[in-house]
């Protein structure tokens, strides 16, 4: 009933004893035989327990029961020496399958020949030793679906990771990005860790199997199976101490049983050689049962369980292999006897974790230190492994040992290991012998945690720089490595004030870094929508020193806090921000994201797109506002492109566990699928943005939320609903709750007011708007509020309701906002026909229509149809309906493929298996009435027919 752990070998497969007793998991087995027969819905099973539980034991059988079946199986075990070096579980996983590896895409196989180290012997940038960029997480996580997805095409896949509590952060990323898109796919993962871990990435809403203790019953009949069956108060005590754990049941009566001869001779001899109840938790009990057994053996023994203890796992170098005693060596057998390991065949292996653990802290500081610098002299062709076991055996400072872990982080920082580089960083920091460079290194660990997203490391190393040092340029670095993750989080109260204040007290000394960290409350005082921060944010910008060299940043700051006011000023500084990003194409993004704040939509998207083509904005961790990315794509009527960066944020933010980078994401893509007419899937992508924040500390996000769930309801044509949702976008005196988000809803809560009797309630709030921005409405939300008023007007007053539609449609640069131009020539067009201006009315339907069409605004798109048929026009247009048939995915998926790209590099757009594109396609083709991929283009692209005839 043990657990296994990573004792050292040259087989790295497992060889458990098929005879060992296995009770009381009957109904855990099955479910388990179900994923692995893949009769289950659920592609990924977590299976959680406490130490000792049999998590390892029921895996062994879901392995073997997997291999009997034809399946490949990959397998992969966490080692806590290894869970600080990045990509090494995922190495350890994907070894046995190198040779696909290398049959993937390029951009993929490069990517992941870097996370593993290998790319300097393929990629001559690496091996002239020339700087390159981390590998792309997202990527590496598409080269492992698109592995999986190829190995199923052969054989069903089982990846099982074992001990996933000490997996490298690298790896587990990787892995659950996977993990959330394998449904459809013949992959089941399996995911053994320790109970009460939650690992990063995996959403604690994954299907999870808990093993708990075993009951009386059956832990009495585990008791009957074991070699000596305990009996009398020794087998009570057993059972009380074990409290239903398999390994305390088993392991205990071993204790028991062992020293019967010499208990035999007391006058309790059911006492016997049992440790008491407490206060040690279970886990230390047993630890320490198996540190007894180490008394007695032979040195050479010792001395070879310590080094296998000391050793890093299964993926160790051949060269520490060669330095362990063979299997067969006469060092073994009394370890054996002793229950610590178990030899099968070459391999060698600890019985349990705790053995290892045991094993290890029973040796004397010296002994231990031996080890690590035995192992370090082993490993001088893995320079990693080797500064970490340096680290172990230093009892002190050393500048060369800390010198090496530093090389070890920046070796981690390129393969895209930010949290192997941190704890890197981070030894380096204690070991280095001067106060101030370890101040720096610290400083340089949070620079890199900061991409794991764990703020609460990120303010620990922070903490412990401010501790070393009193030098300010460090120690506001270090504030501001803290700022820059803090901004990403949803505690935006306490994070803006630290900010803020943070602003205050560096203003007179360091004005540039000031500004470095007010720009990030600005950003955290926009996803509040919280007025008195935007106005603190104000204030502290008017008394910083106006200094040239840092009027970009002024810029943004201003566009972030206050876009509306001070547009007019703003929009004058826009044209030389975008000059200088064309020099410097890394604020290509910034000033994307400001002219998008000044509703100047297609600047906004040129910025992005030319980011794209030349600067990788796809980093590790999402931008501040980088949800408006997505949100100029839906605006410019890109919603595929708009998906695709939804799908980059909501998979870094959750390998991060930044929810409110997901929230924010899942906002905009309920947005686009409201617009598509999947009005379920919008309510729940909606509803999780609503679930992941808090609405009064996360204003900017309840408001996309609520616009996403007006939008849907509108789809579904349930006007009431829509119009309660709309209304809560602003307060219950009509006033925005959020300065930025509220204000395009105004046209939107008017086409609902309208059509649930809600008129004169809708005009107070438009009204109240359009005196609140007056002169600085930008010409989009100007056209908004025309629209609105126009679907607003005294039904008695036509020549106002048309004179503020055409006001809306007036300036030619609204077509540059697709969809909401439509719905206004939508408007226009049905109220020209109620008045029975059918000829006038064909052309705005005519032009609405095709832009619908073009969208895949399906619910729009319907209701034009039936407003032409209205109006007396013969609609020729079969592409609408074919394409209504379709998932908003199939749509995404149809069009990219219609613009020629494969199936592999549609996949690595939207973050799919090439499987999982070309499934979408085999289920498109037959709605859409066409048999082959070179009749898309015809089909997405061919022109809209309107035929008019007078009726």
């Amino acid at each position: 009933m043990d657990e296994h752990t990573g004792g050292l070998g040259a087989d790295t497969g497992r060889a458990p004893d098929p005879g060992e007793p296995f009770l009381g998991r009957d109904a855990e087995l099955a479910r388990l035989f179900r994923a692995v027969d893949q009769a289950s819905a659920d592609p990924v099973l977590m299976l959680v327990g406490d130490v000792g539980t049999g998590k390892s034991a029921l895996l062994d059988r879901a392995v073997r029961r997997a291999e009997a079946g034809g399946a490949r199986v990959l397998r992969a075990e966490g080692s806590e020496a290894e869970s600080s070096l990045a990509y090494a579980a995922l190495h350890q996983l994907l070894r046995p399958v190198a040779a696909e590896v290398d049959a993937l895409p390029e951009r993929q196989r490069a990517a992941l020949h870097t996370a593993f180290g290998t790319g300097p012997e393929t990629y001559p940038r690496l091996r002239a030793g020339q700087d390159t960029a981390a590998p792309d997480l997202m990527l590496i996580g598409v080269a492992v679906l698109s592995l999986l997805s190829a190995l199923g095409d052969q054989h069903p896949v089982l990846v099982v990771l074992d001990d996933a509590q000490w997996c490298d952060r690298a790896s587990l990323d990787a892995l659950s990005f996977a993990a959330r898109r394998l449904e459809g796919e013949p992959v089941t993962m399996l995911i053994g860790a320790r109970a009460d871990d939650q690992l990063p990435g995996f959403d604690r809403r994954l299907p999870t199997l808990a093993l708990g203790p075993l009951d009386t019953t059956t832990a009495a009949r585990l008791l009957d199976l074991q070699p000596q069956r305990p009996t009398g108060r020794t087998r009570q005590r057993i059972l009380d101490q074990a409290g239903g754990n398999p390994l305390a049941l088993v392991e205990l009566t071993r204790v028991a049983t062992a020293s019967d001869a010499t208990a035999s001779a007391t006058t309790a001899p059911d006492a016997a050689a049992l440790p008491p109840a407490g206060p040690l938790p279970l886990t230390a009990r047993l630890e320490r049962i198996f540190a007894a057994r180490l008394t007695g053996l032979p040195a050479t023994t010792t001395r070879a369980l310590l080094l296998l203890a000391a050793m890093d796992s299964v993926d160790s170098a051949p060269a520490v292999l060669a330095g362990l005693p063979r299997a067969d060596d006469e060092a073994w057998p009394p370890a054996e006897q002793a229950g610590l390991v178990r030899r099968t065949g070459r391999d060698v292996r600890f019985r349990h974790p705790l053995v290892r653990s045991a094993v290890y802290h029973a040796a004397s500081p010296d002994a231990r230190r031996e080890a690590h610098l035995r192992l370090a002299g082993m490993l001088r062709d893995e320079p990693d492994r080797r500064a970490w076991h340096r680290a172990a055996a230093c009892p002190g400072p050393d500048a060369a040992v800390s010198a090496d872990l530093e090389r070890t982080a920046a070796r981690a920082l390129r393969r895209g290991g930010h949290a192997a580089a941190a704890k890197a960083l981070e030894r380096a920091a204690d070991l280095a012998p001067r106060r101030e460079d370890g101040a720096r290194l610290l400083v340089e660990a949070a620079s890199a945690a900061v991409f794991t997203g764990d703020i609460t490391w990120v303010e620990q190393l922070t903490a412990g720089a401010r501790a070393r040092t009193d030098d300010a340029a460090l120690l506001t670095a270090a504030a501001v490595q803290a700022g820059r993750l803090a901004v990403l989080t949803v505690r935006h109260a306490v994070v803006f004030s630290r900010l803020a204040d943070a602003a205050e007290q560096l203003t007179p000394a360091r004005p540039a870094a000031a500004l470095d960290l007010l720009s990030g409350a600005a950003v955290v005082s926009f996803y509040s929508g919280d007025d008195a921060q935007r106005q603190r944010v104000q204030d502290l910008l008017r008394s910083l020193p106006d200094d040239a060299a840092l009027t970009d940043v002024r810029t943004w700051v201003k566009a972030v806090s206050d876009p509306v006011v001070d547009r007019a000023e703003l929009l004058g500084l826009l044209p030389q921000s975008v000059a200088d990003a064309r020099t410097r194409p890394e604020r290509l993004t910034t000033v994307g994201i400001m002219a998008w704040l000044l509703d100047e939509t297609p600047r906004a998207v040129r910025a992005f797109d030319e980011a794209f083509d030349r600067w990788e904005t796809q980093g590790a961790l999402p931008e501040g506002l980088g949800g408006a990315v997505a949100w100029a794509y839906v605006e410019r009527g890109r919603w595929d492109q708009a998906r695709e960066a939804c799908a980059r944020t909501t998979a870094v933010g959750r390998a991060a566990g930044l929810d409110h980078a997901v929230a924010c994401a899942a906002a905009v893509d309920a947005t686009v699928l409201a617009f598509q007419g999947d009005a379920a899937a919008a309510r729940a992508r909606a509803e999780e943005a609503l679930a992941l924040v808090d609405p009064l500390e996360s204003r900017s996000v309840a408001v996309y939320a609520r616009r996403a769930l007006g939008a849907a309801a509108a789809a579904a044509g349930a006007h009431e609903t829509a119009y309660d949702q709309l209304r809560m976008v602003f307060t219950a005196v009509g006033a925005p709750v959020h300065h930025h988000a509220s204000y395009p809803a105004l046209a939107d809560l008017a086409a609902a007011a309208v059509r649930c009797g809600r008129r004169a309630e809708a005009t107070a709030t438009v009204e109240r708007a359009a005196h609140a921005l007056a002169d600085n409405a930008s010409p989009r939300l100007r056209a908004l509020i025309s629209r609105a008023r126009g679907l607003l007007a005294d039904p008695e007053d036509p020549e106002d309701a048309e004179a503020h539609f055409r006001a809306a449609l007036a300036d030619p640069e609204r077509e540059h906002w697709p969809f909401e131009h439509a719905q206004t020539l939508l408007d226009l067009a049905e109220w020209l026909r109620r008045r029975r201006r059918v000829a006038e009315a064909r052309g705005p339907l005519t032009a609405a229509l095709e832009t619908f069409r073009r969208l895949g605004a399906r619910p729009w798109t319907e209701r034009a149809r039936a407003e032409s048929r209205a109006a007396g026009l013969d609609v020729t247009d079969p592409t609408p309906d074919a394409l209504a048939e379709l998932s908003p995915q199939q749509r995404q998926i149809v069009r990219l493929a219609a613009r020629g790209l494969t199936n592999r590099e549609i996949g690595e757009q939207l973050f799919l298996s090439p499987r999982t594109v070309g499934s979408h396609l085999y289920r498109s083709f037959p709605k859409l009435g066409i048999t082959a991929r070179a009749q898309l283009r015809d089909l997405i692209e061919g022109p809209l027919t309107v035929v008019g005839h007078e009726g």
